[in-house]
Formats: C-alpha cells, sequence, structure tokens
C-alpha cells in the first residue's frame, strides 16, 4: 500500500491485499485508535474521498482506488503492552496459508482483558508479512487447530468455504456423564448476548441462529464421556452450549459448566477445558487441493480417559 500524502491529509493508493475490503473497515485499520464513530462521521461527512468521489460505508476498494484519509486527532493511547512471541506450533504454511496449533489458554486476538493474542503475535514477530488475518476462531480456553490467512484472496475464499459447510471441522471434548442414545446430531437454535459486565454469552432460544452439532461417542462411562464432535454450523461457544444444554457440559467449563464438578475437578489436574479442535480439512482456497491436518490428542485429555475410561471404548 502506497502512501501519497500531503501535509493535510493522506492519499493511499490501494494495494491487492485491500482489494474486496469494505471501505469502514479499511479506515478502521488505516486509522487504528480512532473511535469508530468519528470514522463513520468522516465518511458521511464526505471527508473521506474514493476516486474524488464520495462512497458509502459498504463500498468495496478495488486495487489501483486511491482513497482521501482526512487529517484525524488521535486520544491519547494508552500504554499497552508489546505482544510478544507466544508458543504457536506451525502445522502447514505456504504463501496464502498458515495453520498453527493453539495451546489451551491463548486468546485469538486481544481484548476483553487480553492485551493481545495469537494474531497480534504472529504479526509482531513477522514485521515482513503485508496481510494477517484469522479466518475463523477458537474460544481462548480451546486448544487445536487455527487458520490464518496470508493474503486477503485466500481469507475471502476461506470466509465463503466456512459460510457453505466446506470446511471439515471436528473436535474432541470430554463432558460429564453416561452419553446416550450413540451417534446423534443436537440442533437447538442458538442466541447471543451480553452480560452487564458486557461479557459474551449465548443461550438456546427458538427465535435463536440455527446451529447443528453432530456428535459420536469414543469411550463412555458412568461419570464422563469422550466424544468426538463433527460442527457443521460455526456458532460462538456452539459446542459448549449444545453439549451443556443436552445434560453433558465440558469438563473445565468455566462459563457453562458444573461449577461445582469443575472444583473437584481441579484437585485431580483438570484445569483447562477439555475441549479440542482435532482435525480440519478443506480445499486449498487458491489451488483447490484437498488439505486435512491433525493435532494430537493434548496430554490433559488423553491422561484423563486413561485414568477414568479405561475399559469403555465404544
Amino acid at each position: 500500500m502506497k502512501k501519497l500524502g500531503n501535509a493535510r491529509a493522506n492519499l493511499v493508493e490501494v494495494g491487492e491485499e485491500s482489494a474486496a475490503q469494505r471501505i469502514d473497515n479499511f479506515l478502521l485499520r488505516e486509522l487504528k485508535g480512532v473511535p469508530k464513530s468519528h470514522v463513520y462521521r468522516v465518511l458521511r461527512s464526505g471527508e473521506v474521498r474514493v476516486n474524488s468521489g464520495r462512497v458509502r460505508p459498504d463500498y468495496r476498494l478495488r486495487p489501483g482506488d486511491r482513497v482521501r484519509v482526512p487529517p484525524m486527532r488521535l486520544p491519547e493511547a494508552p500504554v499497552r503492552p508489546v505482544p510478544r512471541a507466544l508458543p504457536l506450533p506451525v502445522v502447514f504454511e505456504d504463501a496464502a496459508l498458515l495453520v498453527i496449533d493453539k495451546p489451551s489458554g491463548i486468546a485469538v486476538h486481544g481484548g476483553s482483558g487480553v492485551s493481545f493474542g495469537v494474531i497480534e503475535s504472529l504479526r509482531a514477530t513477522r514485521p515482513q508479512a503485508r496481510f494477517l488475518e484469522l479466518a475463523h476462531r477458537l474460544d481462548r480456553d480451546t486448544s487445536g487447530l487455527l487458520i490464518v490467512a496470508k493474503k486477503r484472496s485466500a481469507l475471502l475464499e476461506l470466509h465463503r468455504s466456512l459460510r457453505e459447510g466446506e470446511v471439515e471441522k471436528t473436535y474432541l471434548a470430554l463432558v460429564q456423564g453416561r452419553w446416550q442414545g450413540g451417534a446423534r446430531e443436537l440442533s437447538a437454535s442458538l442466541h447471543k448476548y451480553l452480560t452487564a459486565s458486557g461479557e459474551r454469552r449465548v443461550s438456546v432460544r427458538e427465535d435463536g441462529q440455527r446451529a447443528l452439532t453432530r456428535v459420536k461417542p469414543v469411550a463412555v462411562g458412568e461419570a464422563f464421556s469422550f466424544l468426538e464432535i463433527r460442527l457443521l454450523t460455526g456458532r460462538t461457544h456452539q459446542i459448549r452450549v449444545h453439549l451443556a444444554h443436552a445434560g453433558h457440559p465440558v469438563l473445565g467449563d468455566d462459563k457453562y459448566g458444573d461449577f461445582e464438578a469443575n472444583r473437584r475437578l481441579a484437585g485431580e489436574g483438570v484445569k483447562r477445558l477439555m475441549l479440542h479442535a482435532h482435525r480440519l480439512a478443506f480445499r486449498h482456497p487458491v489451488t483447490g487441493e484437498p488439505l486435512s491436518f491433525e493435532s494430537p490428542c493434548p496430554d490433559a485429555l488423553r491422561q484423563f480417559v486413561s485414568r477414568h475410561l479405561p475399559d469403555h471404548a465404544r
């Protein structure tokens, strides 16, 4: 991206890395720290111009577009910790994609009391990278496979594949109770809301978004079950809420779980959410080549299964 600015305003020439991005999202990234309300105000007022003309906030940029970015007074920025290198094992990498094996306890991005996460760490440790964006998300305490796009074209195609259900996402989970009914689907609709303290939560509600989770038992005991889960839609906290609603909360879940059981199990070493993004299968967003990756079952889950479910494999 080439800046052709003058003393009063910047003129930014759009490169391939920003092609098809909405102008409002482009400005929010370009004007880091400026409140959203100010960005939309300058868009509405016509102070932002693309190729010398006014545009709506949903205008999608094209390579070669020239964007006039007006001077904006930034609020005093708070002092924030500098993102540092995080332990992020690389499973696969090429010019378009990066697949990492995220440990439990690491957020995918900063916010909600977290100074920085996976994406900020990657950008800080790869300053030469022109583009790095999360293709999807994992909860902070969920471990496993995560895709990062290194090109905007790859990101857009991955988003399309995810929307169309063309990305196979398989998880492993340890849950409370004896799973009944063999392999089956959970289809309760989910509603997303904010708590009084501003935290994201999800509940089962008839008028919520469609959600579909396919569950297959791997090992079943009287007190605990080990499940393989195929995520067929990608709603926030979907697996955790569906399993809790079915009467089988994920062990270690501090939002939707059995809090008393979690306290007891912490004494046995269960100090994390027992949910793991185990397998990803999809077509490469640029070449179309079929790709498949697996992350081994984490030690915490494997050891719990060997202690509590040694003779109950299904």
